[in-house]
């Protein structure tokens, strides 16, 4: 295995509530209020639908409120991974992730451990530049039992619900949480901030028509079939956990750009621009970023 690289999930495709647009020169998230299910192929202009993104939405009279998964495994926290994410926003990738008490951050001297305050307490984040952002790898039909499609978001509400509800699952079915039967569902509130607009959120629940019994009674049979021919759930587990800890970020290089431009806009918190009396010209974030990002790590050693 090479040391350095983190080890994610196989993925076949991508989950999304949202797009990212162009308006006056400058490319924007979206929010919607359905899911696209797509290939990992971006073309002129957007992602290519997948297959599946077709039928649900016929299933489901042109809207796709709801998609049947299951998961690969059973630890909660290998199947949707969450921290706070700062990205340079151009080179688009990880300048310091962190989960609230210690961070891996890029500095003039490599990466380091440092603490991790959350961006309320953190002088890098200032400005809303570091966000939650979270990762949830899913399986869509039965043709490729280890295929993923990943769900990304910087939605704390989304981030919130799937946690809870993981961990839960999984106490209920006794650590039998890749054998339910799931479904993201798409769920909808208002807020004070969203001045009565709704806003979208993804949930996972048991597959619709199932009671509580139905689907824990399934896992147990799902669960006994693998056991009978060989599915080692725990071996599976454990390779997960050591591939992703293999690499210091998740993030690859050549999909990193493509996620700041989704998740981390430059307009999100601060101005993409600020003009220098020096040169009387524009001074990119990210090279404030970066700048920041060397200083603090100098502090802190």
């Amino acid at each position: 295995m090479l040391k350095g690289l983190a080890i994610t999930p196989p993925i076949v495709g991508r989950i999304s509530i949202g797009k990212v647009v162009e308006r006056q020169g400058k490319r924007l998230p979206e929010k919607d209020d359905q899911f696209t299910i797509t290939t990992q192929i971006h073309g002129h202009d957007a992602w290519l639908l997948h297959p599946f993104d077709e039928a649900l939405r016929k299933a489901q009279g042109g809207k796709i409120r709801s998609i049947p998964v299951r998961l690969l495994f059973n630890d909660p926290d290998l199947n949707f991974r969450a921290d706070y994410s700062l990205f340079d926003r151009n080179t688009g990738r990880p300048l310091c992730v962190g989960n609230g008490e210690q961070c891996r951050r890029v500095t003039e001297e490599g990466i380091k451990i440092l603490p991790c305050p959350a961006p309320e307490g953190c002088p890098l984040a200032q400005g809303k530049l570091c966000k939650p952002y979270g990762r949830l790898n899913v399986a869509i039909g039965d043709d490729d039992p280890l295929g993923t499609f990943i769900f990304r978001t910087t939605g704390f509400n989304s981030i919130r619900t799937l946690a809870a509800r993981l961990h839960y699952l999984k106490a209920i079915s006794g650590d039998k949480l890749a054998c339910l039967p799931l479904e993201l569902k798409l769920r909808g509130k208002t807020t004070t901030q969203s001045r009565g607009t709704p806003i979208y959120y993804v949930d996972i629940v048991f597959r619709s028509g199932q009671t509580l019994e139905q689907a824990l009674e399934e896992a147990r049979r799902l669960h006994a079939e693998r056991e009978t021919i060989g599915f080692d759930q725990a071996a599976l587990d454990e390779a997960g956990r050591q591939g992703l800890s293999n690499g210091a970020f998740e993030e690859s290089a050549e999909e990193a750009a493509a996620i700041a431009d989704e998740f981390f806009p430059e307009t999100s918190g601060a101005d993409a621009t600020v003009t220098t009396d020096s040169n009387k010209g524009d001074k990119k974030l990210s090279d404030k970023l970066r700048q920041k990002v060397a200083g603090l790590g100098r502090t802190a050693a």
